[in-house]
């Protein structure tokens, strides 16, 4: 993994402090937008290879969870990072506000079944986490109930790996500045206005009590099998090549590899 986006991984047993993450950070790239592109482009394409030996070889499995404050770039991420993988192996789950049948059952029980199978990658927009933030920040649950989720969590997550799922989590880390501009654009521009929710600036409210639950959340479930990466993201172009790097990274060290096919195929001739 380069040295660059190791810089933003969360240290297990290391207290969260998010004010030493800057939002604007474009390491090592310092600015050059046109560079950074360029490099996404090229790293989407060896996703591409790699997703393909990972999808024919049918052993490994990958899950990707993003999070972020409204109008963090979770969409964006999704549609640039992954643009282009064959969608037979790459599926995306997103977690609204639980229903009623989901509220009747424990709170992994709606998550469990979207993990990815031998041959997937999985990514989440939203997740478990929701209900150690948003149950959190809403008094939803008591302080007793989502503190023991942590341990809930960091037992889901281990057994998940434990099983064979790789597990990458990426918190997008956006300023409150950038993001009055980004829900302030949702009201401006014609072709934005379908993502405006008026709840959004309700929770923009709450801003100081988020970053304060992302902080004890990411400390508490950051471990060395499920590892949290703090992502600069209000320039989209970095948030984009930082997550690209940690993903293409990751997948490489598996040496993952087409299946050679059956024994002696090179002489079969098809008449």
């Amino acid at each position: 993994m380069p040295k660059f986006t190791d810089t933003y991984r969360v240290r297990p047993g290391k207290k969260l402090d998010l004010t030493k993450f800057d939002p604007r950070d474009t390491k090592p790239f310092d600015g050059d937008k046109d560079a950074g592109r360029a490099r996404v482009a090229e790293l989407n394409r060896r996703l591409e290879e790699l997703q393909e030996a990972l999808y024919a070889q049918g052993r490994h499995r990958l899950l990707v969870v993003l999070q972020a404050m409204d109008a963090g770039g979770k969409d964006g991420t999704i549609r640039t990072v992954f643009d282009g993988v064959n969608p037979q192996g790459v599926k995306v789950a997103s977690f609204k506000k639980p229903t009623p049948p989901e509220l009747a059952h424990d709170f992994l029980w709606r998550i469990h079944p979207h993990t990815p199978a031998c041959g997937e990658i999985v990514i989440w927009n939203r997740s478990h986490y929701e209900d150690v933030l948003i149950a959190r920040v809403h008094e939803l649950v008591d302080e007793d109930c989502w503190k023991k989720r942590y341990d809930h969590i960091r037992a889901f997550e281990t057994m998940l790996a434990d099983e064979g799922t790789t597990i990458l989590k990426f918190f997008l880390h956006i300023s409150k500045d950038e993001q009055r501009q980004r829900l302030q654009e949702r009201i401006d521009d014609p072709k934005k206005r379908w993502k405006w929710n008026p709840g959004d600036l309700q929770e923009r409210r709450h801003w100081d009590d988020y970053q304060r639950a992302y902080e004890d959340a990411l400390t508490a479930t950051s471990t060395e099998k499920a590892p949290w990466f703090v992502v600069p993201a209000d320039r989209n172009w970095y948030r984009d090549l930082v997550v690209s790097e940690v993903i293409v990274a990751t997948l490489e060290a598996m040496k993952i590899e087409l299946p050679p096919g059956e024994p002696g195929i090179e002489t079969l001739q098809v008449t």
